[in-house]
């Protein structure tokens, strides 16, 4: 039967391509959330086989658990770590030594078991460059496999793998690891970068008789390092033991055509700073308008011509169209800044409660994505743009319960969606399916209505903790209209989730994330009290 049922699956997914109207309906969503449900709960199904049962010690069966482990965490599907080895473990084996180019056998060395597993417990860490390689690679943390076996073959470090730890012809130590992790984020490599006009310049700017080094991303093509408004530019000068690095922001032009040089930096004994020209020619005084010329007065008898009152009537113009802020964009800026502070920030260093909340967004976003990734494999018979086409139209079914943010409070519109989740013709099971693809298709597209009808549909589903991802999307503005007496409200509802024991869906081993939550929609860093708050000053947050 279940092979008879799957043709038919994949023929209705081809079916949802028609007016998304047809689908804002129950039964429309039930049907589109059918079959990707579906087709990873029944790829999950497990098969009839005779096995031949094994005795395992119970060392083998924690290393074996260990090695399932890591290999689910990179995205290698290994199923429960239960430490027996069988074909779904083998076939994740297989799947990890092909990435790295090993062998395929199926059966780890004991060197790639070390490896994995040793990769896995540093990826859990955490640290700076953990953080910037999950945030710049599309592949989630398998990028991190990759860059732990570069920077192991190569004796240098993640940063600095391209050029073996001895720098680039000509240039020094420290601005070659920065072409190399910029070209981590961007399109060209390394050696194509250092190509392109404008991407290094040099001058002596502190006037000690070396060059000094400006580094403009502008060239670069990388939206993680040059957004929509604003780009990076890195600075090394010269010092006595080497060059100290310095990272600036300046602004772009409408056209993003200006490009920063030497010219606009300034350095002396107390240090460097940069002179950003669009922010100095936005402070001039503009020169004064010359004044209008009189209006001739008509001859008398004659012709008076139209283009001689063209001047007088108004002229209107449409305004320009309002372009949706991007998610992915913004992300790159707080990377940016999440990078030149050292990490995240936590419970105990928080001193801006906003950084501290879009730093948490754009790391569950990431992990959405990683997810997503990890579970569109176990989808049989449909293709990534086929799984967006059924995203996109299991939206307009959703789309009254995101209307509903605008003025609902987070009780009301999660009674909403649980009431969906309830009536649709589909299980439990198959609606978390379907919204963690969804969240991870609406994210990596940057599709913001996708991915706010996800989290919600999570939410409805029982999976509260997500109500964090509602949370961002208000606190923020992404996709809503930013609120944050009504954010406040759903991070309450994840809060208390998670502190009431729920499994968390983001960063599980990252400690101390709730406390952080709290104290960011508190504005109160971990160990200070609060202030006394004035009635009429603060609003209450109540739920029912």
């Amino acid at each position: 039967m279940t092979r008879r049922t799957l043709p038919v699956l994949v023929a209705l997914s081809l079916a949802v391509t028609a007016p998304v109207s047809a689908m804002a309906d129950n039964l429309g969503a039930a049907i589109v959330g059918g079959i990707i449900g579906g087709a990873i709960m029944n790829s999950q199904k497990p098969r009839q086989k005779t096995y031949v049962k094994k005795s395992y010690n119970s060392a083998a069966r924690a290393q074996n658990r260990e090695v399932q482990t890591s290999l689910n965490y990179f995205g290698f599907p290994a199923g429960t770590p239960d430490g027996v080895l069988g074909s779904r473990s083998r076939t994740a084996i297989s799947q990890y030594q092909a990435h790295l180019g090993y062998p395929v056998t199926g059966a780890l060395t004991e060197y790639e078991r070390q490896f994995l597993v040793s990769s896995y417990n540093r990826a859990q860490l955490g640290g700076p460059q953990v953080v910037k390689i999950l945030q710049r690679s599309q592949q989630g943390p398998r990028a991190l496999l990759t860059a732990f076996q570069k920077e192991q073959g190569g004796g240098g470090t993640m940063m600095a793998g391209g050029h073996g730890g001895f720098g680039y012809a000509g240039l020094p130590v420290e601005v070659s690891d920065a072409v190399d992790e910029i070209a981590q984020s961007s399109e060209p490599s390394a050696e194509q970068l250092l190509q392109r006009a404008g991407f290094i310049q040099t001058a002596d700017l502190n006037g000690d008789g070396k060059n000094d080094y400006v580094i403009d991303t502008a060239v670069t093509g990388s939206s993680f390092w040059c957004g929509q408004t604003e780009c990076a530019t890195l600075l090394f000068a010269s010092t006595s033991d080497g060059y100290a690095r310095k990272q600036f922001m300046y602004k772009l032009n409408a056209q993003r055509t200006n490009k920063i040089t030497t010219a606009d930096f300034q350095c002396d004994y107390a240090g460097c700073k940069m002179n950003d020209p669009m922010l100095a020619s936005a402070t001039a005084v503009p020169a004064p308008a010359p004044a209008a010329p009189a209006p001739a007065a008509p001859q008398a008898g004659g012709t008076t011509m139209a283009s001689a009152s063209i001047s007088a009537i108004p002229m209107f113009t449409a305004p320009a169209p309002t372009v949706a802020p991007s998610l992915a964009s913004y992300c790159d800026k707080v990377g940016v800044l999440t990078n030149s502070n050292g990490g995240y920030v936590t419970a105990v260093s928080m001193t801006d409660s906003q950084l501290a909340l879009s730093e948490q967004m754009c790391l569950t976003r990431t992990y959405a994505i990683a997810r997503g990734e990890s579970m569109i494999t176990q989808v049989a018979g449909l293709s990534a743009e086929q799984v967006d086409a059924q995203c996109d139209a299991f939206g307009p079914a959703l789309a009254p319960y995101v209307a509903a943010l605008e003025g609902g409070s987070a009780q009301d519109v999660m009674g909403q969606v649980r009431s969906f989740a309830l009536g649709a013709n589909m299980s439990i099971e198959q609606l978390q399916s379907t919204g963690a693809i969804c969240l991870y298709s609406g994210y990596r597209r940057d599709k913001q209505d996708v991915a706010l009808g996800a989290a919600l549909l999570l939410v409805g589903a029982g999976q509260v903790p997500y109500a964090e991802t509602v949370g961002h999307h208000l606190s923020q503005g992404f996709g809503v209209t930013q609120n944050g007496e009504t954010a406040k409200e759903w991070y309450d509802l994840a809060i208390t989730a998670l502190d009431g024991g729920a499994e968390p869906v983001y960063a599980p081993s990252q400690k101390g994330r709730v406390e952080l939550l709290k104290a960011a929609t508190t504005g109160v860093p971990s160990g200070q009290p609060a202030a006394t708050p004035q009635p009429a000053a603060l609003p209450t947050f109540k739920l029912e």
